[in-house]
């Protein structure tokens, strides 16, 4: 079989999280996709694109004008492809609730206010703008993870009402405006469930009547990133046609953790997902590309998921087939190419994603320091070795040399809050002095670094969101600067002591978030740098 089993099968590229990708990436991402079976392109655009009337939707974040939208969407069609953009009609809008103009549209957090008539106005300006740039008829509408929908000003001016029904009514009023536009609208599930059980596709089943609320112009997408077991999807499938007859699935590329993609847990997940769905007689499937929390990962890490899940979808589930087939389009090794990864493997505590929470760990603070274990900052060296080994002519060894660069870093800075804490705490100034080296070889490490990922930013993306970039890292420059100057006060009795190393720490790391379906931990900034950002105190 050289063809998908699917009727429609995509990638979706996330391309609001600050990582705009370049409209001449975006048609280079759609080459790969055409030569590896796929049809369909989602874009996700919370806000990163030009709306009639609303100067201030996207303003600053590199948003792509409808000049830009028309030439991808034209692209795709000469692929013979469809532009499906995904964008946001009730939550995930905290970057557009930054300006005054849309405060008094927001319910509370990054949520619109569901009633409210000015919100209306908005999304038919948004539904104007992009039938002026679309061929295809069909957009995603979001609506997912809007947990406390219902809580703010809605109820402020509503009082408490039936969340499900809040739900259903906005959806009816945004569909009601999309098919003025005979636009067929996708939308994320997952409210659905919640409403009803609590938690995302919690037990329990649906009200079935849900069935008949439901606009008819209204699919339901049933997105699972994070699961491998053939009944948890066959369950889920069919708990959700209870409610819905035409059900799409997207599953995850595991690119949001951080700077490093996990290839190797998508790819078992996506092959069990696909599994699934074919039996269970389900169309459309989508790989989504998430950059929660900055959009450090390259697009272009998670290509072996991509084509691996392509495969999968044509029948194919020979794993060394797939790697010679691999090879022959992207002309580097497989097993190779999943050597991005590694940046994540070394910490045997079980968290995913290292690389970012250790990263920017502080060296006094030591949140994240339970997770440290002997022999982790030897093998960052040794994954640094293995990086190193990828030709320099390759046309993604930028990616490569972006991940040493991290690894090289993380070698002289996973240890370091646990070895200037034990130095300190022992009373050892000698051991401390030997320390303050290493925070200088940490600074030019981390400039060394940084070089290589705006290199990496740069060739993808447009400029805007790399200022977030600049003052993260920027940050902890600064911070590293200053810990090392505490420590030669100390070392010289300027200060008599350095109050944070002073106090416990707990002797567990911090627990994963909630419903986190591996430990995922310290992919949000704001948990990472600081307990007072974090909103502890």
């Amino acid at each position: 079989m050289n063809k998908s089993c699917f009727k429609r099968f995509g990638i979706m590229l996330d391309c609001s999280r600050n990582a705009v990708m370049q409209v001449s990436q975006v048609k280079k991402m759609m080459d790969y996709m055409c030569a590896m079976g796929y049809n369909a392109v989602m874009l996700y655009i919370e806000d990163t694109y030009e709306v009639d009337n609303q100067p201030y939707f996207g303003y600053l974040r590199g948003r792509y004008s409808q000049k830009e939208l028309k030439e991808i969407d034209s692209y795709a069609n000469e692929k013979g492809m469809e532009f499906i953009p995904c964008i946001q009609t009730l939550a995930h809008l905290n970057a557009l609730m930054h300006w005054p103009q849309y405060i008094d549209m927001r319910d509370c957090e990054d949520i619109l206010c569901a009633g409210d008539e000015n919100v209306y106005k908005l999304i038919k300006d948004i539904f104007a703008s992009l039938d002026k740039v679309l061929t295809s008829r069909t957009i995603n509408i979001g609506m997912d993870e809007a947990y406390l929908m219902g809580r703010g000003r809605y109820m402020d001016i509503n009082g408490a009402c039936d969340r499900t029904e809040i739900l259903i009514n906005h959806l009816k009023r945004v569909a009601d405006i999309a098919a003025r536009y005979d636009f067929t609208l996708l939308m994320w599930s997952d409210m659905f469930f919640r409403l009803a059980t609590g938690t995302h596709y919690g037990e329990g089943e649906l009200n079935p009547e849900i069935r008949n609320m439901i606009p008819e112009n209204v699919r339901l997408v049933y997105w699972d990133y994070d699961k491998n077991e053939k009944g948890h999807f066959d369950s889920l499938i069919k708990r959700h046609k209870a409610i819905s007859d035409d059900i799409w699935f997207a599953g995850g590329a595991q690119s949001w953790h951080g700077f490093t993609p996990h290839n190797t847990y998508a790819i078992k997940a996506n092959e069990t997902a696909v599994k699934s769905c074919t039996e269970n007689g389900i169309e459309n499937y989508f790989v989504t590309a998430w950059g929660d929390d900055g959009g450090e990962c390259s697009r272009y890490s998670v290509l072996p998921t991509l084509f691996a899940v392509s495969e999968f979808a044509k029948g194919n589930f020979d794993k060394e087939n797939i790697k010679e087939k691999f090879k022959e389009i992207f002309k580097l090794d497989f097993d190779k190419f999943m050597l991005l990864e590694l940046p994540d493997t070394p910490n045997s505590v079980g968290y995913v994603n290292p690389d970012k929470y250790m990263l920017y760990s502080d060296p006094f603070l030591g949140v994240w320091d339970a997770t440290v274990c002997d022999g982790d900052a030897q093998a960052y060296k040794k994954c640094a070795e293995k990086l190193a080994q990828i030709p320099k002519n390759y046309k993604y060894s930028y990616i490569f040399e972006s991940q040493h660069a991290l690894c090289e870093l993380l070698s002289l800075k996973f240890s370091l809050g646990v070895d200037t804490r034990r130095a300190y705490l022992s009373g050892d100034k000698e051991e401390l002095l030997k320390l303050l080296p290493q925070y200088d070889l940490i600074l030019t490490e981390l400039n060394e670094f940084y070089t290589a990922f705006e290199k990496q930013w740069m060739l993808e993306n447009k400029p805007h969101g790399f200022d977030v970039q600049d003052i993260r890292l920027g940050g902890l420059e600064k911070r590293v600067r200053h810990c090392k100057q505490r420590l030669e006060q100390y070392i010289e009795g300027t200060i008599k002591s350095i109050e944070e190393l002073e106090e416990p720490l707990p002797e567990e790391a911090p627990p994963p978030p909630p419903e986190a379906p591996a430990p995922v931990a310290g992919n949000n900034i704001l948990q990472i740098i600081s307990a007072i950002s974090a909103g502890v105190v």
